[in-house]
Formats: C-alpha cells, sequence, structure tokens
C-alpha cells in the first residue's frame, strides 16, 4: 500500500475529478529532474507509474528516498512556499500527474470544503512521513511502511484506505488513458 492513500483517503471523487481535469500528464525521460533543490517548483506532482530518486546535490547527491507510483511529490515546497531541500530525479521513463500552483491555489481559495479536504490530506501523508523517520532514525519500532503499522489506525481510518486505494486506481487509470 503506498503512503498516498492517506492523501486520497480524504479527498471525494469531485475532488479526483478536478485533480484529472486540471492536471497535465508528463511523461519524465530517464535521468531527467522533475524538482530541483533550491529551485521554486510551480506545480505538485502525483507519480502514476515509474519511479523516482530524492538526493541532496549539495551533500554529493544523498539519496534520502525512492518515490515510485501512487507516491506524492512537492508536497512540502507548496505548503511552506520554500524552495525545495532536495532535488527528484527519474529512474526510469515516468509519467507524472502535475497540478499547477496557480491553478490548486485558487481552487483553494474558491472551494473551502476542497481546501479543507486537501490540507488534512497533506498532514496525513507529512505526519506518516515524520513517523517513518523518527521509526528510521531508531526512536520507535522498526516499521518503514504504512502496512506494518495499519493497525494503529482505527476501523474507520482502515475502512477509508481501502476506499482511497480504489480512488487512486481510478486516477491512475484515467491519466494513463489521457
Amino acid at each position: 500500500m503506498k503512503k498516498i492513500l492517506l492523501f486520497f483517503s480524504e479527498l471525494n471523487n469531485s475532488d479526483l475529478d478536478w485533480f484529472v481535469q486540471k492536471g497535465k500528464k508528463e511523461v519524465i525521460p530517464p535521468n531527467r529532474l522533475l524538482i530541483r533543490e533550491g529551485h521554486v517548483s510551480e506545480a505538485l506532482y502525483i507519480v502514476v507509474s515509474g519511479s523516482f530518486s530524492v538526493a541532496i546535490e549539495s551533500q554529493d547527491h544523498k539519496e534520502l528516498a525512492r518515490i515510485a507510483e501512487g507516491e506524492i511529490v512537492g508536497e512540502v515546497s507548496f505548503i511552506d512556499t520554500r524552495p525545495p531541500l532536495a532535488s527528484v530525479r527519474s529512474l526510469e521513463e515516468s509519467v507524472v500527474l502535475s497540478v499547477s500552483r496557480v491553478q490548486l491555489l485558487a481552487k483553494l481559495q474558491q472551494d473551502i470544503n476542497f481546501a479543507s479536504r486537501f490540507y488534512r490530506a497533506i498532514c496525513l501523508c507529512l505526519s506518516d512521513r515524520l513517523r517513518g523517520t523518527v521509526n528510521r532514525l531508531g526512536y520507535g519500532n522498526d516499521a518503514d511502511n504504512i502496512e506494518a503499522h495499519l493497525g494503529e489506525f482505527g476501523q474507520s481510518m482502515i475502512s477509508n484506505l481501502e476506499l482511497a486505494e480504489a480512488k487512486l486506481n481510478w486516477l491512475v487509470k484515467n491519466v494513463r488513458g489521457a
């Protein structure tokens, strides 16, 4: 299961429709930068297929993470509007759904219900990432993925995650078909 399921668990079907309608399908060749450390990104990305490496270029390209299908990219810089601390580079030909920062900000300002769901979804993703980081640093269990700690979620959250997986599959199918 992907961490993006936490994101999709909060969104409704009309939110997903909006992402597909307003987002742009982009094919990223291998070894191409999607996000450059220190440079403001103009979009939020959902990885539809392929994989990416997240690395700090200023520290000899130290890899922090790998990102695969269904993950969201650029959310931290979207939230705090500061340049990214790391670069994101494709490891293979990949497809992303890019959503323009300008369009997303306009939607967030015009639709308070969407904004509430979107920001809660981002918070869940960032919270899960922070918990994973704390665990990797040795301050908790050695659980590095969401499956290992699903038991920590309540039954309603587990049901939401199952529905979120169906939403993710729908979005991937619609973007690939575009």
